[in-house]
């Protein structure tokens, strides 16, 4: 009979063996270990230090988010896992995609950083430009975000 010898990996804080990996696309440059917290400038709304930050458990959704964030830095895809409560992104799922399909979720504790997509293919430029001025045809129209709150 096998017998099992726990890995010292079970050990480290956090580590949460076989737990839900979520994605984050932003333009930040970070690495593994590393928390992403609330209160940066959101990329949406009013651009105001953000309370909550955003996950998705879907790589498409995490690609929008890399495109369509603020700044000059390079997009990235971080694999991410939550410290704390998550809850449905009521943006996509009340406004856009009843049911949560796109699996968008925020929250306003930490996200860990386990690890980095390095090889995703994004959207077509015609299609970011796109999002952007849908995004922007909202701004304008003086509707807001649910999450600039």
């Amino acid at each position: 009979m096998e017998q099992s010898k726990q890995s010292d990996q079970t050990d480290l804080p956090g580590a949460t063996p076989f737990a839900q990996t979520y994605f984050h696309g932003t333009k930040t440059d970070l690495k593994v270990g590393d928390l992403i917290l609330p209160g940066n400038h959101s990329n949406f709304g009013q651009g105001k230090n953000a309370r909550y930050i955003f996950l998705t458990g879907t790589l498409d959704a995490a690609i929008w988010g890399a495109e369509l964030a603020r700044g000059d830095g390079r997009e990235r895809i971080y694999l991410v896992e939550p410290t704390g409560a998550i809850e449905d992104d009521p943006d996509l799922t009340d406004r856009k995609f009843p049911g949560n399909p796109t699996k968008s979720y925020r929250s306003t504790e930490p996200f860990r950083i386990v690890g980095e997509v390095s090889v995703w293919k994004g959207h077509s430029a015609e299609q970011v430009m796109a999002m952007k001025a849908a995004l922007q045809k909202l701004e304008d129209e003086g509707i807001q975000s649910l999450n600039d709150g």
